[in-house]
């Protein structure tokens, strides 16, 4: 293999390089010429004169044609690349595991979403992984930037997409058809001297045999064992004894705590359960009707076995118990009085979760869930009584990804987050509907921040579209730090309580808040001024509308 130092052209084998001036000048003498001779020398020129021989350089012929026409590289220009290749994997290795930490690396992000499935019937059958295989990237994947203006692009052209239109609410006969051993187990009318919604249900177990044995939630979870081993010692002491037949006393929640996470659920929980009228299932959040009846423990491990609807009413056994008693207890003295007992269930995952849809109802449309959460529930409750609590939505997406988030918390990792997820959710509203977005498993599984739940007014008009506005108390956590004793009056007047004592009422109002934020996450400090500015604009359309639908102002949280 021979080449010109002159001018770095690759030679031929018995090519004279006759194009070259400087090999084939006007003074060319074929008797002096190297090349003319048929040696496998060309010499280096400088300024018109020849180097001596040490400058020189000498390019043997490389044997190459046993190779067919591949390039062969010598050992230099190999290791050069091998180097390269070692390199370029350290750089793609740091990203994924710093996040692009501070932006010191200028990787554009490698999530960006695209296009729903055509046919959700198809996604039946794959992974997890997969459906997020068949989103595809959308031609404007722009990375992380700081820039305000640039992200507020991106924010005008989602709020240019939104549009609250009502959904289509089902009928009785197509939720039978996709939960049928859910309507033969809860029956259509309940106890009339109960409030709280209750039924006796004949018992066909074996006296001996363990009730529990096969409660999910006691298989499944350490925690709860100990009140399953509770509930085993007390179980047979319970059973009604009628015609040589066993029943047992079986309840559902008369009010629930549908949400939203990170906005004093878990507060408004302990200082409920203080009233003594009050019970509730024996686990705080059970998250039954959005993740366990679909085998969901964690979405991101996959399915397991579906937690049927006998394991549920398992968690008001406790409850159960003790309205039996008391209209046991008041069958032959008072037999007009009623139980005035009430059980309430605080999964605040209820008003917002309808994630695990597309993976068993595949008559959607246009990427919207045929049938939601609350149709269920009011098939069976319509007289149910709701609770919510909302928040500042900037404020709550911020504690959200404080108590979420594993390592490397800080303001700017926030950042960036909410940049990547509104770039994810532009990317969908473009194509398909807001209600198809907020809905959608995929997309909210790519967002390293939970956008969505904080879009109130989408779920709330969803609710309202099967159970009466006067069924649902929304109430603000601002409000309920800063007047509780008037926040817990609107609760107890809601759900009908009867009148406390001041010392039970001092003992719910002045009771230390719950689940406040962690000393290591206050430290932290607020988030950047820049991402408060980009979150007030993204959630401002979803507040107002949410101030217009409640006739209230104060949910517009311009003063937080």
């Amino acid at each position: 293999m021979r080449y010109c130092i002159n001018c770095c052209i690759h030679l031929l084998p018995n090519d004279l390089h006759r194009q070259c001036f400087r090999c084939r000048g006007p003074d060319h003498n074929n008797q002096k010429c190297p090349v003319c001779r048929g040696e496998n020398k060309i010499p280096l020129y400088t300024d018109g004169k020849q180097m001596k021989w040490l400058a020189v350089l000498e390019v043997r012929t490389d044997h190459c044609e046993s190779w067919n026409g591949f390039f062969c590289l010598r050992k230099g220009k190999l290791c050069s690349l091998m180097f390269g290749l070692i390199i370029m994997t350290l750089v793609m290795v740091s990203y994924i595991l710093t996040g692009a930490k501070h932006g010191l690396l200028l990787i554009p992000s490698p999530f960006h979403y695209g296009a729903f499935a055509s046919n959700p019937s198809l996604m039946d059958n794959e992974s997890l992984s997969d459906m997020k295989d068949s989103y595809q990237p959308s031609k404007m994947n722009i990375s992380y930037v700081k820039d305000y203006p640039s992200i507020k692009l991106i924010i005008d052209t989602i709020t240019s997409k939104i549009e609250f239109i009502t959904r289509q609410r089902p009928d009785l006969e197509e939720l039978r058809k996709q939960e049928p051993h859910m309507f033969s187990v809860i029956p259509n009318k309940f106890l009339p001297n109960s409030k709280n919604p209750c039924w006796y249900e004949e018992y066909r177990g074996n006296t001996t045999a363990d009730p529990y044995a096969t409660n999910s939630y006691a298989l499944y979870s350490k925690r709860f064992r100990i009140i399953f081993d509770y509930l085993r010692k007390v179980f047979w002491n319970h059973l009604y004894h009628y015609k040589d037949k066993h029943y047992r006393l079986r309840c559902l929640p008369h009010f629930y705590i549908i949400g939203q996470p990170k906005c004093g659920t878990t507060d408004l929980y302990d200082r409920l359960r203080l009233h003594p009228d009050v019970r509730f299932s024996a686990i705080k959040e059970p998250h039954w009707w959005t993740r366990k009846r679909f085998g969901i423990i964690r979405l991101r491990d996959g399915f397991h076995d579906r937690y049927p609807v006998e394991d549920y009413l398992d968690l008001f056994d406790l409850a159960a118990h003790q309205i039996q008693s008391v209209l046991q207890s008041e069958a032959g003295k008072e037999r007009g009085r009623r139980n005035n007992i009430i059980i309430g269930e605080a999964s605040a995952s209820t008003m917002w979760d309808n994630n695990a849809w597309i993976f068993f109802y595949d008559n959607s449309t246009e990427g919207e869930p045929p049938f939601l959460i609350q149709d269920f529930i009011h098939a069976f409750q319509p007289n149910a009584k709701l609770i919510i609590m909302l928040r500042d939505p900037v404020e709550r997406l911020y504690s959200d990804y404080l108590y979420f988030a594993s390592a490397n918390k800080s303001a700017e990792d926030f950042h960036e987050k909410v940049a990547e997820s509104l770039q994810l959710f532009e990317g969908c509203v473009l194509d398909f509907s807001l209600r198809a977005c907020v809905y959608n498993n995929t997309l909210n599984n790519a967002m390293p921040v939970r956008l969505q739940v904080g879009l109130y007014v989408v779920y709330l008009l969803d609710w309202l579209t099967v159970f009466n506005k006067d069924q649902i108390l929304v109430l603000r956590l601002e409000d309920h730090a800063s007047n509780m004793r008037y926040t817990m009056h609107m609760v107890f007047q809601f759900l009908d309580l009867g009148p406390l004592s001041e010392k039970q009422e001092a003992l719910i109002t002045k009771s230390p808040a719950s689940n406040t934020r962690r000393p290591e996450d206050r430290s932290l400090g607020p988030m950047l001024p820049t991402t408060k500015a980009i979150l007030r604009d993204f959630y401002r359309p979803f507040n107002t509308k949410l101030a217009q639908v409640l006739f209230d102002d104060a949910f517009l949280w311009k003063r937080t």
